[in-house]
């Protein structure tokens, strides 16, 4: 059975099926960038160095029901390799949702790594239901970009730091135009910068960490970017927010 997600607000509504939430998830049509984190109360993004423990049952049925609706789900290499992921798959009801509605089966796996400090013989590679893409810059050398010929879709976008435009860009043209970004901080961080940033989807988990664990974004920012709160789900104690970005006052 899975978790009970119940809404709190705009409009109460008690145990939530899948399709009711999803109804609230459909990106537009066009280019959308959306972000899904998990924090302690206190901010923390990680508990023991990772964020899979910060998440409940209701996180993990919303993550999944993220992933069903997106073209492409966007991953920092650091967190690639400390979140153990390998080749991206969502589950046979998301598989069949998404086949449809005339998707493929299965969400494409982008990951940005600047220096493409990647291991090609992983199963991310090897047992991908469609070619990975790899997001990477100028400083990657030859050698390394060689390695994954035939093995992923390889993206040169900036020379030193990730130009997110053009990355974004890139991926659009590939048809990928909803994308989901599930971290890391780094990467959260330069898509803020960047103004990338549609909507934040970010689990409150009810307890707190304190210690030293990083946000959920890091890295250098102008000014700061103002949020609207557009939905509240609750699970027992967890919050599951949702926000989008402010609209500029006319």
């Amino acid at each position: 059975m899975s978790a009970r997600i119940d809404q709190l607000w705009p409009e109460p509504m008690d145990d939530l099926g899948d399709d009711e939430l999803i109804a609230d998830l459909v990106a537009p049509a066009g280019p959308w960038l959306r972000v899904n984190f998990v924090s302690s109360v206190d901010g923390a993004a990680t508990t023991a160095g990772l964020s899979g423990g910060l998440g409940d049952a209701a996180d993990k049925r919303l993550f999944e029901l993220l992933r069903r609706v997106s073209d492409v789900v966007l991953v920092g290499a650091g967190t690639v390799r400390a979140e153990g992921y390998g080749a991206l798959r969502v589950s046979d009801s998301s598989a069949r949702w998404r086949e449809k509605r005339g998707l493929p089966a299965h969400p494409v796996f982008a990951i940005v790594s600047g220096s493409l400090d990647l291991d090609p013989s992983s199963t991310i590679f090897s047992d991908a239901p469609v070619p990975p893409v790899i997001i990477t810059t100028a400083r990657a050398s030859a050698d390394r970009l060689a390695r994954f010929d035939g093995l992923a879709d390889v993206i040169v976008a900036g020379s030193g730091a990730l130009d997110v435009p053009l990355a974004l860009a890139e991926l659009q043209r590939r048809g990928l135009n909803h994308v989901l970004s599930e971290g890391g901080p780094s990467l959260f961080g330069s898509l803020i910068a960047a103004g990338a940033v549609d909507e934040l989807c970010l689990t409150l988990s009810a307890r707190l960490e304190a210690g030293d664990a990083q946000r959920i974004a890091s890295g250098p920012l102008d000014v700061p970017a103002a949020l609207t709160l557009e939905r509240v789900l609750k699970h027992a104690s967890t919050l599951l927010l949702r926000y989008g970005r402010a609209l500029a006052a006319g």
